[in-house]
């Protein structure tokens, strides 16, 4: 097994010393006013300090109730899109949804199913499986549709926005397109009849930060107004889409957009739900397969628990697989369901495991000096898996990085990740014009973006991807830096204090609290083989805390960077700190 790393060398410092140099630690500044606004307003001090350094002034601008929710006329085309579903519906026209074949795509094609189904539509779904037809609405993807499925109309979910050859098909055949999607639009767009996407141009919903499965629970609130208008529920109950919006929370913490107040909002509300024991059989039965406790749902579970395991389908197998899980209401069928799913999880931890272990060997071989990026390729690598695997390098090494994998046909597809100061899908489009036909195909986020190139074209683009990173980010960029709370008191290092930090609502761009002391190592010891646990002091008092996926000894004194946390056992509840960083102490 051999891995090609390609690390382009611009001069500087040896690799050691720049991408593995220490983090610098420093505390969010807040705003002393909104602190003392928030203060005055009833909230506990540490979350009035934590919210204020997330610029929140107001504890208006907490609020979750569903009526503080942009309203759905505001998205361009919303109202167009509903009229043609409607008539659609009226005419029992068959529908099917082109899924993707992540937790996003996922939970919007269970959005779509449920909600359609409610409003009487004859519809369907169909998602691609990423090692036969790759990622959207292809032309491939089309013809299989036509063969058979025999749809009137595509509803593309969480992709379309880039399907412009797709589209093309579908409008030979006759089928007609509806695109509901949020990533970036590229220069052309495809002829769709309709294209829901809050990124799109003219578009002037407020909120850019929707995940595919918030364009689709918009799209389906319009319809559920033009079908009240059209009286369609005369005699019989409405359709109540509050129902959905546990999986709306899902699929957006898992698709990490940013939290914005909208956001926040449909979270807030998905997670009440399954608090209260009223989500979806499929949500239940997640929870369930993985020892959680649904009662206390937090955006951790959603980001770190359920969404690793529905995405663990499309990764390694068929995505269909979560999308069943997500619409049945058969409590039976979800648990034999799910419980697919935690054991595909399991095999896809081993898997990247195995390859981080074989790309940061490759790594420690190389000779290189300071380099912006990483492009790793490994022909063994599993395709499913090199976005994970590219996300973990970058966190270690705090460059963008684009892991490869092979994909047929003497091609590699690539994954990759990148770090603030890069917008990773403006940088591929960049390097597309400087060198046609280099990248076969591309899409995705400011974060997080996928490639096809040839095999043999591997070193050119790694070469074309240093020069374009190397020009977009600056050298304050590359320096690994972890944003703290700051210190937190003794005496706010409480369990009560945990529980009311496990309830908020955090995730991208609005982040979980994590503080920053200076500790003494009073014991520590491994468990389950590859955990520390340890006994921390501070000013005379003991805390219980747990180092996860670390396995060498510590020295007597550390720096931490950690986070409070409840932990749970034989029934008992006490206080733990979760380490996310830590460093020898001055």
């Amino acid at each position: 097994m051999e891995v090609v790393a390609q690390i382009q060398s611009i001069g500087g410092l040896p690799l050691s010393a720049t991408i593995l140099s220490m983090p610098n630690i420093i505390s969010r500044a807040f705003s002393g006013p909104a602190f003392e606004a928030l203060l005055s307003q009833d909230l506990h001090p540490v979350l009035a300090r934590v919210y204020a350094a997330r610029g929140i002034q107001d504890q208006t601008q907490l609020k979750s109730e569903l009526s503080s929710l942009i309203p759905f006329d505001r998205l361009k085309n919303v109202l167009q899109m509903a009229q043609i579903l409607a008539d659609a519906i009226a005419a029992k026209k068959r529908l099917l949804i082109i899924a993707d074949y992540d937790a996003d795509g996922a939970n919007a094609c269970a959005v779509g199913m449920r909600a359609l189904r409610e409003f009487g539509a004859v519809v369907d779904y169909l998602v691609p499986n990423r090692f036969e037809y790759g990622y959207g609405l292809t032309p491939e993807i089309v013809l299989l549709a036509a063969q058979t499925k025999h749809p009137d109309f595509l509803i593309t979910v969480d992709n379309g926005i880039a399907a412009v050859e797709g589209v093309a098909q579908a409008n030979r055949l006759g089928i007609t397109t509806l695109v509901t999607d949020h990533h970036l639009p590229g220069d052309e767009l495809p002829r769709a009849a309709c294209i829901v996407n809050p990124n799109q141009n003219g578009c002037e919903f407020p909120s850019k930060n929707l995940a595919g499965v918030g364009v689709m629970f918009y799209v389906m609130l319009a319809l559920r107004a033009e079908l009240r208008a059209r009286r369609a529920f005369d005699g019989r109950a409405e359709a109540n889409l509050s129902k959905l919006l546990d999986l709306v929370a899902l699929g957006t913490v898992a698709d990490v957009v940013k939290l914005d107040h909208n956001n926040r909002v449909l979270v807030g509300q998905g997670l009440k739900r399954m608090r209260e024991g009223r989500a979806n059989a499929g949500i239940q039965a997640l929870f369930r397969a993985a020892g959680r406790d649904a009662a206390r749902a937090s955006t951790y579970d959603l980001a770190f628990v359920l969404g690793p395991r529905l995405n663990a389908a499309g990764r390694l197998d068929d995505m269909s697989l979560g999308i069943e899980c997500l619409i049945s209401d058969d409590a039976l069928f979800a648990d034999t369901a799910a419980r697919k799913l935690d054991q595909l999880n399991r095999e896809r931890r081993e898997i990247e495991a195995g390859m981080k272990q074989t790309a940061l060997a490759a790594l420690e071989r190389i000779e290189a000096r300071d380099s912006v990026s990483l492009c790793l390729f490994d022909p063994d690598w599993h395709p499913g898996v090199v976005g994970l695997l590219a996300s973990r390098i970058k966190d270690k090494f705090h460059r963008p990085v684009i892991a490869f994998a092979l994909a047929g046909n003497d091609e590699l597809k690539g994954s990759g990740r990148a770090i603030t100061g890069l917008h990773l899908r403006d940088a591929l489009d960049l390097i597309a014009k400087r060198h046609p036909g280099l990248i076969l195909k591309f899409g995705g986020h400011a974060a997080a973006a996928g490639l096809t190139i040839r095999r043999n074209d591997f070193d050119k683009f790694s070469l074309a991807f240093e020069q374009t990173a190397a020009e977009l980010v600056s050298p304050a960029d590359l320096e690994r830096v972890i944003e703290t709370d700051g210190e937190l008191a003794i005496a706010d290092m409480q369990i009560e204090l945990a529980r009311l930090l496990e309830k908020q609502i955090w995730g991208q761009g609005f982040p979980q609290p994590s503080f920053a002391s200076n500790f003494a190592v009073e014991n520590q010891r491994i468990v389950g083989e590859k955990h520390l646990k340890l006994r921390l002091s501070l000013s005379g008092r003991a805390f219980d805390a747990m180092l996860f996926f670390h396995s060498d000894r510590l020295p007597d004194h550390i720096l931490a960077v950690y986070r409070l946390a409840v932990n749970e056992y034989n029934g008992a509840q006490s206080l733990q700190l979760n380490i996310e960083h830590w460093q020898a102490a001055a």
